[in-house]
């Protein structure tokens, strides 16, 4: 949006390209390459989001491998060059001429409908289910895991057998797997409150365990109900991105898909040029709104 904005406003106003053909290319690549770029990071950022919410251990666990992260985001990058930038540099030389204006700048495939109905499946439609698909998925993780701690409050256990399952709704072994967070939970708490050995007889003995159960239930409480409450303010955030992202880009995806199917003549050049202006805000608020998420972002 910083980059393309200033550039589109003297040829928005004009109605002709001043700066060459060169500048044009660039500018181009530069627009399409950020655009699509913040809606494949957005993708990005709602699969890491479904991976540490439902799969919590496996994702805790692959969090110091710098190298996952960074073969992520190449990819994400390298994907977006490639649905877009390869047609804007060579199109009209694999097509022999150029359509464009020598005082014009736009796509050479801006009026060909099935490499923009292509386009936009990969760009907006397909993204869209599938930040879609995470978000569902993280919110009945959420609602799940609330329905399961309704029913069971935390309570101090009364017998040794109910310790590690009656508490916070974890489900006893046999019945259903707990989750992968309250294994996490159950893991690093049992090694926190490892008991000691106690050699002054029996009754010091069941003192100390009993004391350790008051614990062990009260800390896992703690920390069940702090890693639910944060996974829902995620959930929260990661849906006004998401909505903020559906809003900007469904206009400009319809658009351009009725504009290429008629050449042009049934929508007004005005209209469509107004959605150019919501995927740059939506690209401008993006780095703004993925701290929402998480503060690595």
């Amino acid at each position: 949006g910083v980059f393309c904005m200033p550039l589109y406003i003297p040829y928005a106003l004009t109605g002709t390209w001043h700066l060459g053909r060169s500048l044009c290319k660039l500018w181009l690549v530069m627009d399409y390459l950020m655009c699509t770029a913040s809606v494949f990071n957005i993708v990005l950022i709602s699969y890491d989001r479904f991976l540490s919410v439902t799969k919590a251990v496996s994702y805790r666990a692959q969090q110091g491998i710098m190298s996952s992260s960074a073969i992520k985001m190449v990819t994400i990058w390298v994907l977006a060059f490639l649905l877009y930038c390869p047609a804007i540099l060579f199109w009209e030389h694999v097509a022999g001429h150029s359509v464009v204006a020598v005082d014009q700048c736009y796509a050479e495939f801006f009026n060909n409908w099935y490499f923009l109905l292509c386009a936009s499946t990969l760009e907006f439609f397909v993204p869209l289910l599938l930040v879609t698909y995470f978000n569902v998925h993280i919110f009945h993780n959420i609602q799940r895991r609330q329905r399961r701690g309704s029913v069971q409050d935390c309570e101090s256990p009364r017998s040794s057998s109910s310790l590690s399952w009656r508490f916070c709704g974890l489900p006893r072994p046999g019945a259903s797997s707990p989750s992968s967070e309250a294994e996490d939970s159950v893991s690093s708490l049992t090694r926190s409150w490892r008991p000691a050995v106690v050699a002054n007889g029996p009754s010091r003995t069941e003192t100390s365990s009993t004391a350790l159960k008051r614990n062990f239930s009260a800390s896992f409480c703690s920390k069940t109900s702090s890693k639910l409450l944060r996974d829902k303010k995620i959930a929260k955030s990661l849906a006004i991105i998401v909505c903020v992202f559906a809003i900007c880009w469904a206009p400009y995806s319809l658009l351009m898909i009725i504009r290429g199917a008629c050449q042009g003549k049934c929508i007004h050049s005005s209209l469509y040029e107004a959605t150019f202006w919501l995927l740059w805000i939506n690209s401008s608020l993006n780095p703004f709104l993925y701290p929402l998420c998480h503060m690595r972002f």
